[in-house]
């Protein structure tokens, strides 16, 4: 019986992953990438770059901070205690799904008046995140406050938070073909305190 169930599982995971790969084609046949170009210049420009995200989408941002400090950037994860002021010449990378999250549209506000450029990734192009960004990529997802199965049939926002990631990885491999620099350059980045 155990054996039955262990097959049954294997198959629903199975089944479930084809599901998540085959929103992730939808989607990506779907994006625009016209901003991505002025997004990868803003990045090689930026004296020091920021990135701040809320809630999981946070957990994507704190994963595209450490490929960028691999690559050599200056980083920082805004709202770790050793983050500094921004200023201009500095670039903010935000994602919100909904675009509306009250601390990274502040975050946007403040990085403006202190002439940095802003970068935001979200489901929603009219929001105010969108309209403070000098660059925005809008992903076709649900949002996390969207229940709607015609987008996604993952929970709440899953589909935004992997798509960043992804879109934000092919971002990364660009930049680090473009800069010649080998892997165990990159390496010698990752850290030894383990």
């Amino acid at each position: 019986m155990e054996h039955t169930e262990t097959l049954t599982e294997t198959a629903a995971i199975h089944e479930a992953l084809e599901m998540i790969l085959s929103e992730h084609q939808q989607l990506f046949s779907q994006l625009q990438f016209e901003e991505v170009p002025g997004i990868v210049k803003a990045i090689r420009e930026a004296n020091a770059i920021f990135l701040l995200g809320a809630g999981r989408t946070g957990f994507m941002i704190k994963a595209a901070a450490m490929r960028l400090m691999h690559l050599g950037y200056k980083v920082h994860v805004v709202g770790e205690t050793t983050t500094p002021a921004i200023g201009e010449g500095d670039l903010l990378i935000a994602g919100s799904g909904s675009g509306t999250t009250g601390n990274i549209v502040k975050a946007a506000e403040t990085a403006r008046k202190c002439g940095a450029a802003i970068v935001c990734f979200t489901t929603n192009p009219a929001s105010p995140l969108a309209q403070l960004a000098n660059h925005c990529v809008t992903i076709p997802a649900a949002g996390k406050q969207q229940q709607n199965e015609t987008v996604s049939q993952q929970y709440a926002g899953s589909l935004f938070e992997q798509s960043f990631l992804l879109l934000f990885d092919a971002i990364i491999q660009h930049l680090w073909q473009g800069s010649g620099v080998s892997r165990d350059e990159l390496w010698k980045r990752h850290t030894n305190l383990e």
